[in-house]
């Protein structure tokens, strides 16, 4: 599969969710970060996506321990939460 087709992929997994809290947080952060992705992180990313939403969520909002496999810059990335659209 293309990388183009990959990540349109990606960003359709990363904002259908179940939750409109965790398609703002993880559809939030693909938007925000996938272009400066390698192919390395683009794995990572697919990886992450199979974790349950309340656990990349926990692990985003540093309420629980991130498993060693996610820890590195893209987890550091996902916990800034800068990303997270708020209307005003």
């Amino acid at each position: 599969m293309d990388r183009e087709h990959r990540l349109k992929r990606l960003r359709f997994r990363a904002w259908h969710r179940g939750t409109k809290e965790a398609d703002l947080l993880i559809g939030g952060f693909f938007d925000a970060h996938h272009v400066r992705w390698g192919d390395d992180e683009i794995a990572l990313f697919e990886t992450l996506l199979e974790e349950q939403d309340v656990d990349i969520m926990a692990w985003a909002m540093g309420t629980q321990a991130v498993p060693v496999q996610y820890r590195g810059p893209l987890m550091a990335a996902l916990e800034t939460l800068n990303y997270v659209p708020i209307a005003r």
